[in-house]
């Protein structure tokens, strides 16, 4: 079994309320240095069986078609994630 990561934002031209509301309370709590925040979604999506070319390609036109609203946002990244077990030398 593996896993696939999408991740989705919001297009650039598009009013992020909530990416403004992270970025007006960071410095409030001490976090200086930022000029900006753009919060979007992850999505994790476990596979049945070794992720392929193809597991892959299905999943970027999942997350095209339902995973995000094409006419907002956009997806950004679509990659395999290791399987936790891997990286704890399980």
């Amino acid at each position: 079994m593996g896993r696939v990561v999408v991740e989705v934002m919001p297009k650039p031209e598009i009013l992020d309320p909530q990416g403004k509301a992270v970025a007006s309370a960071l410095p409030r709590l001490g976090f200086t240095g930022f000029t900006g925040v753009r919060q979007g979604r992850r999505f994790e999506l476990t596979v049945d069986g070794p992720i392929t070319d193809e597991v892959l390609a299905t999943v970027r036109e999942a997350a095209i078609t339902l995973l995000s609203n094409p006419v907002i946002e956009d997806v950004v990244r679509v990659t395999e994630e290791p399987d936790e077990a891997e990286g704890a030398g399980a």
